[in-house]
C-alpha cells in the first residue's frame, strides 16, 4: 500500500501490543515541519534555537523561559500549543487515548487543526491494510471540512480549503461550475469526481512536493431513480455511494476507539414508530434531527441540507443502555446554510447509548 495521506507522517509511529498508535519521537520531529512552525525569514534567533533543539530531540523539557525569548507572539503560542499536544499525547500513551480523553475534559484549547491531524493518523492507521479509495476519500469527511452541492440530482461533496484554493488562484468558485468542466480533459489542479475508473489515481493524488490536493470530489448519492417502464421507476442503490464507504469508516471508527462492534447502514429516510436514540454527525444535523424527534415544523430548505442518514445497530445489544437494547440509533449529517460540512467524529464516540461499565 502506498503512503498516502503523507502529512500525518504515519510511517514514522508505533504500534503497542493491542494495535494502538504510540507517539515517537520521529514523528513529533515532523510536526516541525507544518506551517504553524516551520521556520520563516522572520524568525527571531531565539525561535531558530528552539526549533533546531526540537528537530534534535523532540522530547526535550522547554522551559517557560525558553519560550519567552520568541519575539513573535503568534509563534510563541504556536509553540506552546505543540508542546502541549505532545506532552498530553505523551502522559496518555496513545494517539487513541488522547483524542477521546481530549473531548471529556470542561474546555478544549488545542486548536482545531491540530486535533484534526490526531483524527486523520488515527483514520489512516484504521485503512492501512485493505481500504478502497472510496472509504478513503470518505474518511477525509472526519478530519476535512466539505462544501456540498447539488448537480443534476447528485450530492457531491468538494473539499473545502481546495475549492477557496482554486477561486483565490483565479480558477471557478463553485463545484458545480469546476465539474461542468468533465468533458474537458482534466488539468491537475482541477477536481474529479471518484468513480471506478479514476479510483486508482486517488492514491497517488499529491502535488509535487509531496503535498496532499485533495482534487477528489465524493458522491453521496445515495438513491437514483431507474425507469422500470414508462411511467414507472423505483429507486436503485448506488453500489459506489459515498454514504455507503462512509458507513463503513464510521463503523470501524466506533470498533477501534470503542471496542464495539456495530453496523452502520444509509438509508434514505427514518421510518421508526419507535424512534429513541438519534445523534447528529454535525451541529446541523443534530438540530434538525432534534426538531424531527420532537415534531417541530423543520421547512424544506433545512430538510434539504439533510444530506445523509443512516441506522446504527450493535452487534450485541447488551453494549447499549439496557431500555434501549436491540434498538437503532439513528444517525444524521447535514450542511450548513452555506453549504459546508464539517463533521465532528468525536459525537459518535461521546453521544452512543452505551451501557455502563462496572
Amino acid at each position: 500500500m502506498i503512503d498516502f495521506w503523507p502529512a500525518c507522517a504515519y510511517r514514522h509511529l508505533a504500534l503497542d501490543a493491542q494495535g494502538r498508535l504510540l507517539p515517537t519521537a520521529a514523528w513529533l520531529a515532523q510536526w516541525l515541519d507544518r506551517p504553524e512552525l516551520a521556520l520563516v525569514a522572520e524568525s527571531c534567533k531565539a525561535e531558530t534555537r528552539l526549533h533546531q533543539a526540537l528537530r534534535n530531540d523532540p522530547l526535550r523539557p522547554v522551559p517557560a523561559a525558553e519560550l519567552a525569548a520568541l519575539q513573535d507572539a503568534d509563534a510563541r503560542e504556536n509553540y506552546q500549543q505543540f508542546l502541549a499536544l505532545r506532552d498530553g499525547l505523551l502522559a496518555a500513551g496513545t494517539l487513541e487515548a488522547f483524542y477521546i480523553d481530549l473531548f471529556r475534559q470542561a474546555a478544549i484549547r488545542l486548536p482545531p487543526v491540530f486535533i484534526n491531524l490526531i483524527a486523520q493518523t488515527i483514520l489512516r492507521h484504521l485503512l492501512d491494510a485493505d481500504a478502497d479509495a472510496f472509504e478513503a476519500r470518505a474518511a477525509e469527511l472526519l478530519f476535512r471540512p466539505q462544501r456540498i452541492s447539488l448537480q443534476s440530482g447528485r450530492v457531491l461533496a468538494g473539499d473545502s480549503a481546495t475549492l477557496d484554493r482554486l477561486s483565490d488562484a483565479g480558477g471557478f468558485g463553485a463545484l458545480g461550475r469546476l465539474l461542468a468542466e468533465a468533458q474537458i480533459p482534466l488539468r491537475s489542479h482541477q477536481l474529479q469526481v471518484l468513480s471506478t475508473d479514476n479510483a486508482a489515481d486517488y492514491w497517488h493524488d499529491l502535488d509535487h512536493d509531496g503535498s496532499e490536493r485533495h482534487r477528489f470530489v465524493l458522491d453521496l448519492t445515495l438513491q437514483v431513480p431507474k425507469t422500470l417502464a414508462p411511467g414507472i421507476s423505483a429507486p436503485l442503490t448506488l453500489s459506489h455511494s459515498g454514504l455507503a464507504a462512509l458507513a463503513r469508516v464510521l463503523a470501524r471508527w466506533v470498533q477501534h476507539l470503542l471496542g464495539l462492534s456495530v453496523h452502520i447502514t444509509p438509508l434514505a429516510r427514518i421510518d421508526d414508530a419507535h424512534w429513541r436514540w438519534h445523534l447528529g454527525l454535525d451541529a446541523e444535523s443534530t438540530a434538525i434531527l432534534n426538531d424531527l424527534y420532537r415534531a417541530q415544523p423543520v421547512d424544506e430548505a433545512r430538510l434539504a441540507r439533510l444530506v445523509g442518514l443512516f441506522r446504527l445497530d450493535f452487534a450485541d445489544p447488551t453494549d447499549m443502555q439496557v431500555e434501549l437494547a436491540g434498538m437503532p440509533v439513528w444517525l444524521g449529517l447535514a450542511s450548513n446554510a452555506d453549504g459546508l460540512l464539517r463533521l465532528k467524529p468525536q459525537n459518535l464516540l461521546l453521544n452512543l447509548p452505551l451501557a455502563r461499565r462496572s
